[in-house]
């Protein structure tokens, strides 16, 4: 009992600071869109939008596809130890990727549901067996202190 608690405590206190780290580096505007066409255009590999760009906040592609494999290199941990360590694990992947990717962990906290929006538009299946395992109804449920 002591060592479920343990853990659950010290997956907590990983979400905390990488959350917190995040809070503190965010500091520079998040990045203006890309051109919508026209000549001198980024290929849109690197700089489209995730498919439903207004849900998701902007968030690109490549930054979408981030968090789909962070999550997926997860799994099996997710499915392997109890529910609420497991939250815990989404949470430290979750800020961490807002973290790396200049995403504004304040912006992200009011609006959870932006978590599930970009994973079923990239990864659908990822995000189906993550709410599976953490036995939650949404990626949104499982954010604590978002």
């Amino acid at each position: 009992m002591f060592h479920r608690r343990f853990a659950a405590a010290v997956a907590g206190a990983a979400a905390v600071v990488a959350l917190a780290s995040g809070c503190a580096t965010d500091t520079a505007p998040n990045p203006a869109p890309a051109p919508s066409g026209g000549t001198g255009s980024l290929p849109a590999t690197s700089v489209a939008p995730a498919p439903d760009a207004a849900a998701t906040g902007g968030v690109t592609e490549m930054q979408a596809a981030k968090l789909c494999a962070d999550m997926q290199a997860q799994l099996q941990s997710w499915r392997t130890y109890t529910p609420t360590i497991g939250k815990g694990g989404l949470n430290t992947v979750v800020a961490t990727w807002a973290a790396q990717n200049g995403i504004n962990v304040i912006e992200l906290m009011g609006n959870k549901a932006r978590i599930d929006a970009i994973t079923q538009a990239q990864c659908a299946d990822v995000r189906a067996e993550a709410i599976e395992s953490l036995r939650i109804p949404d990626l949104a449920s499982g954010l604590i202190g978002f």
